[in-house]
Protein backbone atom coordinates (compact mmCIF):
# COMPACT_ATOMS: atom_id res chain seq x y z
CA UNK A 1 0.00 0.00 0.00
CA UNK A 2 1.17 3.34 -0.59
CA UNK A 3 1.71 6.28 1.64
CA UNK A 4 -1.21 8.30 -0.20
CA UNK A 5 -3.77 5.38 0.05
CA UNK A 6 -2.93 4.53 3.72
CA UNK A 7 -5.32 4.90 6.63
CA UNK A 8 -5.23 8.66 7.58
CA UNK A 9 -4.67 9.27 11.30
CA UNK A 10 -3.98 12.83 12.40
CA UNK A 11 -4.00 15.19 15.45
CA UNK A 12 -5.23 18.19 16.06
CA UNK A 13 -4.00 20.95 18.60
CA UNK A 14 -4.73 24.18 19.62
CA UNK A 15 -1.88 27.14 19.59
CA UNK A 16 -0.59 27.87 23.57
CA UNK A 17 0.04 30.66 24.54
CA UNK A 18 2.59 30.58 26.63
CA UNK A 19 6.40 28.78 26.63
CA UNK A 20 5.35 26.24 28.39
CA UNK A 21 2.68 25.22 26.61
CA UNK A 22 4.77 25.16 23.76
CA UNK A 23 6.86 22.74 25.55
CA UNK A 24 4.24 20.68 26.92
CA UNK A 25 2.37 20.51 23.08
CA UNK A 26 6.15 19.24 21.58
CA UNK A 27 5.56 16.76 24.83
CA UNK A 28 2.20 15.84 23.62
CA UNK A 29 3.51 15.42 19.83
CA UNK A 30 5.99 13.09 20.66
CA UNK A 31 3.92 11.34 22.69
CA UNK A 32 1.33 10.39 19.96
CA UNK A 33 4.22 10.39 17.56
CA UNK A 34 4.16 6.34 17.80
CA UNK A 35 0.60 5.64 16.22
CA UNK A 36 2.42 7.19 12.69
CA UNK A 37 -0.31 10.14 12.18
CA UNK A 38 0.11 11.69 8.86
CA UNK A 39 0.23 15.38 9.78
CA UNK A 40 -0.81 17.14 13.24
CA UNK A 41 -2.91 20.50 12.50
CA UNK A 42 -2.58 23.58 14.46
CA UNK A 43 -5.82 26.03 14.64
CA UNK A 44 -6.67 29.24 13.94
CA UNK A 45 -8.75 31.57 15.90
CA UNK A 46 -11.85 33.72 14.64
CA UNK A 47 -11.34 36.40 12.48
CA UNK A 48 -6.92 35.00 12.72
CA UNK A 49 -7.34 36.26 16.45
CA UNK A 50 -4.25 33.58 16.79
CA UNK A 51 -1.93 33.80 13.49
CA UNK A 52 1.10 34.44 14.79
CA UNK A 53 0.76 31.66 18.09
CA UNK A 54 -0.76 29.16 15.46
CA UNK A 55 2.46 30.20 13.04
CA UNK A 56 5.02 29.73 15.99
CA UNK A 57 3.22 26.54 17.16
CA UNK A 58 3.37 25.38 13.46
CA UNK A 59 7.22 26.27 13.28
CA UNK A 60 8.19 24.05 16.75
CA UNK A 61 6.46 21.23 15.55
CA UNK A 62 8.16 20.93 11.78
CA UNK A 63 11.14 22.54 13.88
CA UNK A 64 10.92 18.90 15.52
CA UNK A 65 10.36 16.96 12.83
CA UNK A 66 6.67 16.79 12.25
CA UNK A 67 4.37 17.27 8.82
CA UNK A 68 2.09 19.75 10.29
CA UNK A 69 -1.40 21.08 8.59
CA UNK A 70 -2.06 24.91 9.81
CA UNK A 71 -5.81 25.91 9.83
CA UNK A 72 -6.42 29.19 7.45
CA UNK A 73 -9.52 31.13 7.58
CA UNK A 74 -10.29 34.94 6.16
CA UNK A 75 -10.93 37.24 8.72
CA UNK A 76 -10.87 40.53 7.45
CA UNK A 77 -7.49 39.58 5.46
CA UNK A 78 -7.52 40.51 1.86
CA UNK A 79 -5.84 38.07 -0.52
CA UNK A 80 -2.46 39.67 -0.97
CA UNK A 81 -2.18 39.30 3.36
CA UNK A 82 -3.12 35.62 2.63
CA UNK A 83 -1.15 34.82 0.06
CA UNK A 84 1.75 36.53 2.00
CA UNK A 85 1.28 33.95 5.17
CA UNK A 86 0.92 31.14 2.83
CA UNK A 87 4.05 31.79 1.51
CA UNK A 88 6.10 31.81 5.24
CA UNK A 89 4.09 28.96 5.58
CA UNK A 90 5.27 27.00 2.68
CA UNK A 91 8.79 28.83 3.33
CA UNK A 92 9.01 26.88 6.24
CA UNK A 93 7.89 23.61 5.03
CA UNK A 94 3.96 23.56 5.14
CA UNK A 95 2.54 21.20 2.51
CA UNK A 96 -0.74 21.03 3.66
CA UNK A 97 -3.36 23.25 4.82
CA UNK A 98 -6.97 23.34 6.37
CA UNK A 99 -9.16 25.86 4.68
CA UNK A 100 -11.69 27.39 6.80
CA UNK A 101 -14.52 29.96 6.58
CA UNK A 102 -13.77 30.08 10.21
CA UNK A 103 -15.87 31.52 12.81
CA UNK A 104 -16.89 35.57 12.67
CA UNK A 105 -15.15 37.58 15.83
CA UNK A 106 -17.79 40.14 17.80
CA UNK A 107 -17.28 43.15 15.62
CA UNK A 108 -16.52 42.13 12.81
CA UNK A 109 -19.42 44.18 10.99
CA UNK A 110 -18.60 44.23 7.18
CA UNK A 111 -14.90 44.16 6.79
CA UNK A 112 -15.02 40.74 5.41
CA UNK A 113 -13.29 39.76 2.09
CA UNK A 114 -13.83 36.24 1.24
CA UNK A 115 -17.20 34.79 2.42
CA UNK A 116 -17.24 31.54 2.04
CA UNK A 117 -14.36 28.54 2.46
CA UNK A 118 -14.82 27.36 -1.16
CA UNK A 119 -13.63 31.07 -2.29
CA UNK A 120 -10.29 30.43 0.72
CA UNK A 121 -9.69 27.39 -1.55
CA UNK A 122 -9.68 28.79 -4.59
CA UNK A 123 -7.52 31.19 -3.90
CA UNK A 124 -5.07 28.95 -2.73
CA UNK A 125 -4.98 26.25 -4.99
CA UNK A 126 -4.17 29.64 -7.62
CA UNK A 127 -1.68 30.85 -5.63
CA UNK A 128 -0.07 27.30 -4.69
CA UNK A 129 -0.05 26.21 -8.32
CA UNK A 130 1.03 29.67 -10.18
CA UNK A 131 3.89 29.76 -7.99
CA UNK A 132 5.25 25.74 -8.10
CA UNK A 133 7.03 25.97 -5.26
CA UNK A 134 5.13 22.59 -3.39
CA UNK A 135 3.59 19.92 -6.03
CA UNK A 136 1.00 18.17 -4.77
CA UNK A 137 -0.28 20.47 -1.75
CA UNK A 138 -2.65 18.75 0.10
CA UNK A 139 -5.62 21.42 0.81
CA UNK A 140 -8.42 20.45 3.84
CA UNK A 141 -11.54 21.42 4.56
CA UNK A 142 -14.45 21.06 7.01
CA UNK A 143 -17.40 18.53 6.29
CA UNK A 144 -20.71 18.53 8.46
CA UNK A 145 -22.33 14.96 8.77
CA UNK A 146 -25.27 16.60 10.97
CA UNK A 147 -25.03 20.18 8.67
CA UNK A 148 -23.14 23.18 9.75
CA UNK A 149 -25.64 25.46 11.61
CA UNK A 150 -25.63 28.08 9.45
CA UNK A 151 -26.66 25.77 6.76
CA UNK A 152 -30.58 26.73 5.62
CA UNK A 153 -31.13 22.82 4.31
CA UNK A 154 -28.90 19.75 4.22
CA UNK A 155 -28.83 19.93 0.85
CA UNK A 156 -27.71 23.50 0.48
CA UNK A 157 -25.09 22.46 2.88
CA UNK A 158 -23.98 19.21 0.63
CA UNK A 159 -24.14 21.48 -2.36
CA UNK A 160 -21.76 23.98 -0.37
CA UNK A 161 -19.39 20.78 0.59
CA UNK A 162 -19.41 19.88 -3.37
CA UNK A 163 -18.22 23.66 -4.21
CA UNK A 164 -14.86 23.21 -2.03
CA UNK A 165 -13.96 20.04 -3.41
CA UNK A 166 -14.32 21.52 -6.97
CA UNK A 167 -12.58 24.25 -6.01
CA UNK A 168 -9.90 22.22 -5.52
CA UNK A 169 -9.64 20.60 -2.15
CA UNK A 170 -7.76 17.10 -1.75
CA UNK A 171 -10.25 15.85 1.32
CA UNK A 172 -12.21 16.53 4.02
CA UNK A 173 -11.84 16.26 7.73
CA UNK A 174 -15.66 16.47 9.85
CA UNK A 175 -17.06 18.14 12.98
CA UNK A 176 -17.13 15.41 15.63
CA UNK A 177 -20.31 13.90 16.37
CA UNK A 178 -21.31 10.39 18.22
CA UNK A 179 -23.93 9.08 15.70
CA UNK A 180 -21.79 6.92 12.89
CA UNK A 181 -25.19 6.74 10.87
CA UNK A 182 -24.84 10.49 10.46
CA UNK A 183 -21.33 9.95 8.59
CA UNK A 184 -22.05 7.63 5.94
CA UNK A 185 -25.05 9.36 5.28
CA UNK A 186 -23.23 12.15 5.04
CA UNK A 187 -20.69 10.64 2.68
CA UNK A 188 -22.98 8.76 0.03
CA UNK A 189 -24.88 11.82 -0.47
CA UNK A 190 -21.59 14.21 -0.72
CA UNK A 191 -20.39 11.49 -3.68
CA UNK A 192 -17.39 12.90 -3.62
CA UNK A 193 -14.03 11.74 -4.69
CA UNK A 194 -11.58 12.64 -2.09
CA UNK A 195 -11.55 11.38 1.25
CA UNK A 196 -13.90 12.46 3.87
CA UNK A 197 -12.38 11.74 7.21
CA UNK A 198 -14.33 11.73 11.08
CA UNK A 199 -13.38 14.01 13.36
CA UNK A 200 -13.64 12.10 16.55
CA UNK A 201 -13.54 13.84 20.45
CA UNK A 202 -12.61 11.77 23.20
CA UNK A 203 -15.11 12.56 26.32
CA UNK A 204 -13.71 14.35 29.60
CA UNK A 205 -15.68 16.50 30.87
CA UNK A 206 -19.39 16.52 30.94
CA UNK A 207 -19.65 20.36 31.22
CA UNK A 208 -17.34 20.77 28.60
CA UNK A 209 -18.69 18.74 25.88
CA UNK A 210 -22.14 19.64 26.34
CA UNK A 211 -21.18 23.48 26.02
CA UNK A 212 -18.74 22.67 22.56
CA UNK A 213 -21.65 20.65 21.03
CA UNK A 214 -24.70 23.23 21.67
CA UNK A 215 -22.33 25.89 20.52
CA UNK A 216 -21.39 24.02 17.13
CA UNK A 217 -24.64 21.97 16.41
CA UNK A 218 -22.98 18.65 17.46
CA UNK A 219 -25.70 16.21 19.07
CA UNK A 220 -25.15 14.43 21.97
CA UNK A 221 -27.51 10.96 21.62
CA UNK A 222 -30.00 11.61 24.69
CA UNK A 223 -28.76 7.90 25.67
CA UNK A 224 -24.95 9.66 25.97
CA UNK A 225 -25.85 12.93 27.25
CA UNK A 226 -27.83 11.05 30.38
CA UNK A 227 -25.13 8.59 31.10
CA UNK A 228 -23.02 11.19 31.19
CA UNK A 229 -24.60 13.97 33.11
CA UNK A 230 -25.06 10.48 35.79
CA UNK A 231 -21.11 10.48 35.85
CA UNK A 232 -20.37 14.13 36.17
CA UNK A 233 -19.68 14.02 39.73
CA UNK A 234 -17.27 11.19 39.06
CA UNK A 235 -14.52 11.79 36.66
CA UNK A 236 -13.07 8.17 36.83
CA UNK A 237 -16.54 7.13 35.46
CA UNK A 238 -16.86 9.52 33.29
CA UNK A 239 -13.95 9.22 31.81
CA UNK A 240 -14.15 5.36 31.45
CA UNK A 241 -17.47 5.84 29.83
CA UNK A 242 -16.40 8.39 27.43
CA UNK A 243 -13.90 5.96 26.51
CA UNK A 244 -16.17 3.08 26.10
CA UNK A 245 -18.63 5.15 23.71
CA UNK A 246 -15.91 6.88 21.49
CA UNK A 247 -13.64 3.43 21.04
CA UNK A 248 -16.93 1.40 19.79
CA UNK A 249 -18.06 4.55 17.54
CA UNK A 250 -14.43 4.22 15.97
CA UNK A 251 -14.00 0.86 15.13
CA UNK A 252 -17.34 1.07 13.92
CA UNK A 253 -16.26 4.29 11.42
CA UNK A 254 -13.31 1.82 10.56
CA UNK A 255 -15.22 -1.19 10.12
CA UNK A 256 -17.58 0.82 7.74
CA UNK A 257 -14.63 2.08 5.46
CA UNK A 258 -13.59 5.51 6.96
CA UNK A 259 -10.31 6.57 4.98
CA UNK A 260 -8.88 7.94 8.42
CA UNK A 261 -9.58 9.47 12.43
CA UNK A 262 -8.97 13.08 13.09
CA UNK A 263 -8.15 13.35 16.90
CA UNK A 264 -9.31 16.69 18.42
CA UNK A 265 -6.99 16.20 21.68
CA UNK A 266 -7.32 19.53 23.32
CA UNK A 267 -3.78 19.60 23.76
CA UNK A 268 -3.45 16.32 25.40
CA UNK A 269 -2.48 12.75 24.70
CA UNK A 270 -3.71 10.68 27.36
CA UNK A 271 -7.26 10.95 26.70
CA UNK A 272 -6.74 9.91 22.45
CA UNK A 273 -4.22 7.34 22.98
CA UNK A 274 -6.61 5.65 25.21
CA UNK A 275 -9.18 5.32 22.86
CA UNK A 276 -6.64 4.20 20.01
CA UNK A 277 -5.26 1.54 22.46
CA UNK A 278 -9.30 0.11 21.99
CA UNK A 279 -9.19 -0.02 18.42
CA UNK A 280 -8.28 -1.84 15.62
CA UNK A 281 -6.31 0.54 13.04
CA UNK A 282 -5.56 -0.88 9.57
CA UNK A 283 -2.27 -1.39 8.38
CA UNK A 284 -0.93 -2.81 11.78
Amino acid sequence: MTTARRFRLSFEFFPPKTDKGQTLLLETAAALDANRPVFYSVTYGAGGSTRDRTFEAVDGLISAGYAVAPHLSMGSDDKRAIEVLVDRYVDIGVKRMVALRGDIPSGFGSTRHVSYAANLVALLRAHIDAASKVPGFEIEVAAYPEMHPDAPSPQEDIEHFRRKVAAGANGAITQYFYNPDAYFDFVGRANVDVPIVPGIMPITSYANLVRFSDNCGAEIPRWIRTRLAAYQNDDESLKAFGVDVVAALCQRLIDGGAPGLHFYTLNQAGPTQAILDRIALPDG
